[in-house]
């Protein structure tokens, strides 16, 4: 009797099973079909596997401290340097444990931050106490790097001790060119000033770490998990050798460098992502002849992944984004508030978006395990699926001459692209949902409040090197727009555009397929009118006539419409309907439906975008 058995007694009522088994099951469910239907892919090609046998003799990945907190960080990002005081002081005494200070035109400002001075600083600070293990970090644009100094000086004129500061730089001068797509100097001269910046702080006392390797440049643009790791790496190993240069002892060096993951609603692949940057750095160091120990990761939620419509759902998405990181083994958390692609959060968004995290760490004690996916099969083989990848795209990187001349050369950015198409014409299919944007949308949902304040333009340079920009996306923005015209149109008319959908026969006839077409038109602003099921063409064209729509969407069964459709059609048709669509792939009565009026079919796999931005074409044009 096995271990398992003995533990649970009523398991030696059943007879063991295997993955043999389980197979067998799954092909006769499949009643012919191939098994590869059950596989999967991640953005990176990488298989999903339908069930993994447990990974035996697998080992914890070494990340935070066993059983230590993550750091629970809030940004400080209000233009208004008093104002972002307030804010941070309530979320120091709510809960928080560290603070990003968001400057102006940095990777991460969203169009908002404070002002890169030396005043808006000690005003931010006012009160905090920075000796008092409370975490800071800094991100702010190149051409606002003074703020280091600034830092610097007010901690040394409050005569507080450096090294009793917990404090992360954020120098990223990579990052911030990635993004603009140009540089105003090469980057051996860039190079030099960070090791010059570095050294000086270290001088200075301060424990750093200094430079960060932020992966949110690419994971922002629409890249995939693997494409983040390697430019992570590659940022990371051109930092090493700009600090080696400047005489810096290679083990100084890395304690130095940090890294940042963005966390997405992808739960396995968050998860296996942060735990293959864990070991992926640990092949650096044994390359440079170090012993291996543990990285500095910092994660936010994902900034792609937030939508202006229905944000509440953002906050499931950051749920789960904060799960995953934290299981990954994150050191430091930001959750983005959820109203933050709208404008600048209120206090309600700040608040929500701490106590995600604090329910996660204080209820659920997602710390008390560490690496509490090891041994998985699954994670295993993604995490190591992914080391694979990644070291294989950080080859690529550094053959072209490191990170900084492969973005010059736009080796980079068209990688990345290329992942970002593919995830486009999923969403554009709907086949990756975005709730409340491209799925169960919510023509009559209220605005969410946000503060009075303008967006910041970042500071200008003149470039002296440029390429392609990983300019930052968000996913849901093609299907916003849409509901921004409906919204236009709406001010202008007092109405909205209007589908009225033709349901033929009995409500469990059209029920299903007027669902799916209501949601269909009203994720690109075309409210729909619902209505109870015809069987006579003249009262549907009646019905049709009396809504004001201009187009109309026949749903019903199969059964239904090889009996009624095609009569239905030449109603709406003689009707005026400007575009008749049928809710459902058309089969063998294409020819006739086409005949008789149909011009569009929509059904799952559909490109719902391409075909209501057709749509609006007509809208815009009549």
């Amino acid at each position: 009797m096995s271990s398992t058995t003995k533990d649970l007694p009523l398991a030696a009522e059943f007879a063991p099973a295997g993955y043999d088994d389980w197979r067998k099951l799954a092909l006769g469910v499949l009643k012919g079909a191939p098994f590869e239907k059950l596989l999967g892919k991640t953005p990176d090609g990488l298989p999903i596997e339908p069930i993994y046998p447990r990974a035996i003799n697998a080992l914890p990945v070494a990340g935070r401290p066993l059983g230590a907190p993550w750091q629970i960080v809030q940004r400080v990002d209000h233009p208004d340097a008093t104002e972002a005081n307030k804010q941070a002081l309530h979320d120091l005494e709510n809960g928080a444990t560290g603070l990003a200070l968001v400057f102006a035109g940095s990777v991460g400002g969203r169009g908002f931050g404070l002002p890169p001075t030396q005043e808006a600083i000690e005003k931010a600070l006012q009160d905090v106490h920075l000796d008092a293990g409370i975490g800071i970090e800094l991100q702010f644009a190149p051409e606002s790097c003074d703020v280091v100094r600034h830092l610097a000086a007010l901690i040394k004129s409050r005569g507080t001790d450096p090294a009793a500061c917990d404090i992360r730089f954020g120098i990223d001068p990579i990052g911030a060119r990635a993004v603009r797509g140009s540089s105003p100097s090469d980057w051996s001269e860039i190079a030099r000033g960070v090791a010059e910046v570095a050294k000086n702080l270290c001088a200075a006392g301060f424990k750093g770490p200094f430079v960060v390797a932020d992966g949110r440049v690419v994971h922002d643009a629409g890249g995939s998990e693997a494409q983040e790791l390697a430019y992570v790496l590659a940022s990371a190993i051109t930092y090493l050798r700009a600090l080696e240069a400047a005489d810096i002892p290679l083990d100084q060096a890395r304690s130095m460098i940090y890294t940042r993951l963005s966390a997405d609603a992808d739960q396995f692949l968050t998860l296996a992502k942060f735990r293959a940057l864990r070991l992926l750095w640990a092949r650096i160091e044994q390359s440079c002849g170090l012993a291996p120990k543990p990285l500095f990761v910092a994660a936010e939620t994902a900034w792609r992944m937030l939508t202006q419509r229905d944000p509440s759902v953002n906050m499931l998405r950051a749920t789960v984004a904060t799960f995953s990181a934290a299981l990954g083994g994150a050191n430091a958390l930001a959750v983005l508030p959820h109203t933050l692609a709208i404008g600048l959060p209120d206090a309600l968004a700040r608040r929500i978006a701490r106590n995600t995290q604090l329910v996660l760490l204080e209820e659920s004690n997602l710390e008390k395990v560490a690496d509490p996916a090891a041994g998985s099969g699954g994670i295993e083989a993604l995490t190591r699926e992914l080391c694979d990848a990644a070291w294989t795209q950080f080859q690529a990187i550094e053959q072209a001459g490191g990170v900084f001349a492969a973005l010059a050369a736009n080796t980079i950015q068209p990688k990345v692209a290329t992942t970002r198409a593919a995830r486009d014409k999923a969403i554009a299919k709907r086949r990756d949902v975005l709730t409340g944007a491209s799925e169960f949308p919510n023509l009559h949902e209220a605005r969410a409040a946000v503060l009075d304040a303008a967006p910041i333009a970042a500071p200008a340079y003149e470039a002296k090197i440029s390429f392609e920009p990983l300019a930052p996306i968000r996913i849901a923005t093609p299907f916003e727009t849409l509901r921004d015209k409906s919204d236009a149109v709406l001010a202008r008319k007092a109405a909205r555009p209007k589908v009225f959908l033709a349901n033929l026969g009995s409500a469990a006839d059209f029920t299903a397929r007027a669902t799916f077409a209501k949601s269909f038109f009203e994720t690109g602003g075309i409210e729909a009118i619902d209505t109870e099921g015809f069987t006579d063409a003249a009262a549907l064209a009646s019905a049709f006539k009396a809504s004001g729509a201009a187009f109309a969407c026949l749903c019903s069964s199969d059964k239904a419409y090889a009996a009624h459709a095609a009569a239905a059609a030449q109603a709406l048709r003689e009707a005026g309907g400007a575009r008749i669509y049928l809710a459902g792939r058309p089969g063998e009565l294409e020819v006739s439906l086409r005949e008789s009026g149909v011009q569009e079919f929509i059904f799952a796999g559909s490109d719902a975008l391409a075909l209501l931005n057709e749509a609006w074409q007509r809208i815009e044009a009549a």
